[in-house]
């Protein structure tokens, strides 16, 4: 009997129901899981003739999964404080590779191996963009990211040093008074300069900067540089007019290049951080723009994908850019399992870019995104498609039951 079959359909559809809304609760815990839902629809329809008004009378054959699609909404966000682990919040997917397939994923419980890779948990290759000396190239090509701790950073010789301080202007004639800066030169040796101010007349005072002997190879401090400053009478700085440049430090006993900076007299306003007031003699702070070299201690990933990194030195550098995919169709992917989906026809070709780009969500770094199943939910889609189950097996049992007393109408 055709009618047996439009229960079976029924009980088919059902099962397969119940095997989404199984695999939902069962991902319950997956970082990055996205929900999927059954659509149901009824199968073609037999038309067994019309009415005395003509319409036509029809039978159903049953129904059947047309689709399951994913639910892409936005799973909850949970600090971890794990550095590697990164959320996305919005649209996006992380590009991956493994055995040379691109893939893409919603995890980001990322983690690193013994040479610094980034890898997601089956082992594939997290792809974003290198940097060169702390700059990403916007044009750069998409490769594996590697975050090596112990990664070392050179040097940066000394290119400016400042001063902020002020001299006191009921000092005496051949009155003193003295501060120190460090600065560093091509190898990332550290020099303390000392910086000796005396008063000449009102409102004059000269200056001389030495460098202890030992580290240019002599017995005694030398000069490096003097000069003359004049203040106004509010005690604003009036000589030199403009910054002290050029100022060289040659054959220093390390074996490092020439090192040469400029005193910055003026700050960008045009003004002294240079006073000469009644007060105490003091320095307020100094600054300079060298640094020695540094390894890599730790590193944070910022909401536009940038992975930076703080070395020993108290440097902060850019060493790379996670990046993120967004497609035209995001419900054309294909499940690969292990948290993976694939680009098909679909879903078009991937559009890979930066984070907080061209649509694309932006990232938390320390967090992971919680898969988005509604326990609640399931559990009452799990009791609907039982009570459909059952239904349609009540159905192919009271078909049974007709047949029977049907076959009992025979002699």
């Amino acid at each position: 009997m055709a009618s047996l079959y439009v229960p079976l359909t029924g009980l088919e559809s059902s099962s397969e129901a119940l095997s989404v809304t199984s695999n939902n609760l069962a991902n319950l815990n997956t970082v990055g899981f996205k929900t999927q839902r059954p659509l149901f629809a009824d199968l073609f329809y037999q038309q067994i003739g019309t009415s005395g008004d003509g319409d036509p009378k029809q039978l159903g054959v049953g129904a059947t999964v047309q689709a399951v699609d994913s639910e892409f909404t936005q799973g909850s966000i949970q600090a971890s404080g794990v550095p590697t682990d990164v959320a996305i919040q919005g649209d996006g997917f992380f590009v991956v590779q493994r055995s040379g397939q691109e893939l893409f994923t919603r995890a980001g419980d990322f983690s690193t191996d013994q040479n610094g890779n980034l890898l997601t948990q089956d082992g594939a290759q997290v792809l974003g963009y290198s940097a060169t000396n702390g700059i990403i190239n916007p044009g750069a090509t998409l490769g594996p990211l590697k975050i090596e701790l112990g990664q070392s950073t050179p040097a940066n010789p000394t290119a400016n040093v400042s001063l902020a301080l002020n001299l006191n202007s009921d000092t005496a004639v051949g009155g003193t008074f003295s501060t120190s800066v460090a600065v560093y030169d091509s190898l990332g040796g550290p020099h303390v300069l000392t910086y000796n101010f005396t008063k000449t007349a009102a409102n004059a005072w000269n200056y001389n900067i030495t460098i202890p002997g030992a580290d240019v190879g002599a017995a005694n401090p030398l000069t490096i540089n003097n000069g003359a400053l004049t203040f106004n009478g509010a005690g604003q700085l009036t000589a030199p007019a403009a910054n002290v440049a050029g100022i060289n430090i040659p054959g220093l006993a390390d074996g490092a290049n020439t090192l040469t900076f400029a005193w910055n007299l003026y700050g960008a306003s045009g003004t002294s951080p240079l006073t000469q007031v009644s007060g105490p003699s003091a320095t307020s702070s100094t600054t300079q723009d060298g640094y020695a070299s540094g390894t890599l201690s730790s590193y944070q990933i910022g909401s536009d994908g940038t992975i930076q990194g703080t070395f020993s030195n108290d440097q902060t550098v850019v060493i790379g850019q996670v990046a993120l995919a967004s497609f035209e169709n995001d419900q054309g992917l294909i499940r690969n399992g292990d948290n993976n989906f694939q680009s098909s026809l679909a879903s078009g070709q991937a559009n890979v870019g930066s984070p907080g780009s061209g649509g694309r969500g932006t990232l938390s770094g320390g967090s992971l995104e919680q898969s988005n199943v509604d326990i609640a939910t399931q559990f009452a889609s799990l009791i609907i498609e039982e009570r459909s189950y059952q239904a349609n097996a009540k159905s192919v049992t009271t078909i049974d039951q007709v047949t029977q007393a049907a076959i009992a109408l025979i002699p």
